[in-house]
């Protein structure tokens, strides 16, 4: 289940409520497109603004309208009891997998974070994705926490974040990584901007912010490097680069939200506030280049 594409949808609000008629409609819409998995309640899903009877319900729509997809579901919190009850939420919700990201209010050492992932391997059966994103989490993982963790029983996957975009450098980062966790546990590449030279330096799944909005794209990404189409893979990403610049610029998960509501897939101002998403001039900077790339 960890390897290709993983989407990350939205969790779309409308006044100040999870907006469920959108959200069907993005899980349908990625299941239709082919993607490999879908992960519900990621850091594009603002699982942290949510609360648990949210999340709950939100899960089990994902699964819900997935259909054959798996869905990946996210129950990072600050403590590790509500972690645990995240996951029999998730659990009973039918999902296929855990997503763990490290959440913190005081800051968090390597053995604080090692100990939350052994509280939650030893608490549920299902296979829990590592989720290491210091751009949110302003948590950093070692080398040798990863090597500690991936040790527990049921961790499958580690998402990790974007790579060098030197193809050397990269593939020297992923080998390190490989060399410290068990042969069958897969790397996922995270930041949509470096998705194509990860998959190319060896990552095995593509963990995409952008495939839960436009998921054909990500699937035709994906599905070119994997077949050793690498340079129009190189090609087409390099093609979007003023998509992942906007990214750089405002944060993927507004970029994403803007690029949503101008495609009407969801109803405007979708962020749990305080986010207030991007500003008209912004918005029409982000619908310009959806319209220069023909991204509708």
């Amino acid at each position: 289940m960890f390897t290709g594409l993983s989407a990350f949808p939205l969790t779309p609000l409308h006044n100040d409520q999870v907006d469920e008629n959108a959200y069907r409609g993005l899980i349908t819409r990625l299941a239709a497109a082919g993607v490999d998995s879908i992960t519900a309640l990621g850091s594009t899903g603002s699982y942290a603004y949510l609360s648990r009877e949210e999340r709950g319900r939100v899960a089990h729509l994902a699964v819900e309208h997935a259909g054959n997809v798996p869905v990946f579901v996210g129950i990072g919190a600050l403590r590790t009891s509500h972690v645990l009850a995240h996951a029999d939420d998730a659990a009973h919700a039918g999902a296929s997998a855990l997503l763990l990201a490290p959440m913190s209010y005081q800051a968090l050492t390597e053995n604080d974070v090692f100990e939350l992932f052994r509280a939650v391997t030893e608490h549920t059966e299902l296979p829990v994705i590592v989720y290491d994103n210091p751009g949110t989490t302003h948590f950093t993982f070692t080398i040798n926490l990863y090597a500690r963790i991936a040790q527990l029983p049921g961790i499958a996957s580690i998402k990790i974040p974007a790579l060098p975009s030197n193809s050397a450098e990269a593939q020297k980062r992923v080998q390190e990584i490989r060399s410290v966790i068990p042969a069958n546990m897969t790397i996922g590449i995270s930041g949509d901007q470096s998705a194509v030279g990860g998959l190319k330096a060896g990552c095995d799944a593509w963990y995409s912010v952008i495939g839960g909005t436009l998921p054909e794209l990500a699937v035709k990404l994906t599905r070119l490097a994997q077949n050793d189409e690498s340079q129009q893979a190189t090609e087409e990403s390099a093609r979007l680069a003023p998509l992942w610049e906007l990214n750089a610029e405002f944060g993927s998960l507004r970029v994403v939200a803007a690029i949503a509501e101008y495609l009407g897939l969801v109803l405007e101002k979708c962020l749990p506030l305080p986010i207030q998403g991007l500003n008209e001039q912004q918005r029409a900077r982000v619908t310009a280049v959806v319209d220069q790339l023909d991204l509708a």
